[in-house]
């Protein structure tokens, strides 16, 4: 018969057991600021969207603008603009002598003279406007409709360009009234005519 030599169990350092306990805190790190760096993205890629779309309905208001304004420049004499702010969806749009830039911050939003709102709002097709007494917007609505306010500047004073100049400021606003985009163009309308009769 064969008989064995016994043999006392041998000491465990746990050397193994301290390494993979270090692998693990290790990469439980890597896994926390990698979850922390993607919320990070995610409000960034948030804000851009709300710039780009507080952006576009600036642009969009200040188009529109432009617009009434060619239309409207030789029918509608500049008055000095005061409180309530005009609807353009509801046709109605005035050109102001008082020029905003001296009544008022055009970086202060909503634009006021004497302590009331003032401008043209002007609410694109298609866009969503939230509610006034709506506590938390949707998605995809808008915080308020985008404004606009046309300063008369007077006559131009380039030979080459007669007629009458105008300061057009345009506001726009993302899903809250915190993100907002505002622009600014300078217009001058004016006519040409040659006399090709000779007279």
């Amino acid at each position: 018969m064969i008989t064995r030599a016994y043999r006392p169990p041998q000491l465990q350092r746990g050397v193994v057991l301290v390494t993979s306990l270090l692998l693990l805190v290790v990469v439980t790190i890597m896994a926390l600021s990698m979850f922390r760096g993607f919320g990070i993205q995610e409000k960034m890629a948030g804000n851009m969207r709300e710039k780009q779309r507080a952006l576009q309905a600036a642009v969009s208001a200040q188009t529109y603008a432009e617009q009434w304004l060619i239309a409207n420049s030789g029918t509608s004499p500049p008055v000095v603009c005061a409180a309530p702010v005009q609807n353009a969806n509801a046709l109605q749009g005035q050109i102001c002598s008082n020029q905003l830039w001296n009544v008022t911050t055009v970086t202060t939003l909503p634009w006021q003279i004497g302590g009331n709102n003032v401008g043209v709002t002007y609410t694109p097709p298609g866009m969503n406007v939230a509610a006034v007494n709506q506590t938390a917007p949707s998605n995809n609505s808008y915080a308020f409709a985008p404004i606009f306010y046309i300063s008369d500047g007077g006559l131009s004073l380039d030979p080459n360009v007669p007629g009458e100049v105008y300061q057009i400021d345009a506001v726009g606003y993302g899903g809250n009234g915190n993100t907002a985009a505002l622009v600014e163009s300078t217009y001058a309308v004016y006519s040409s005519s040659n006399n090709r009769g000779g007279l």
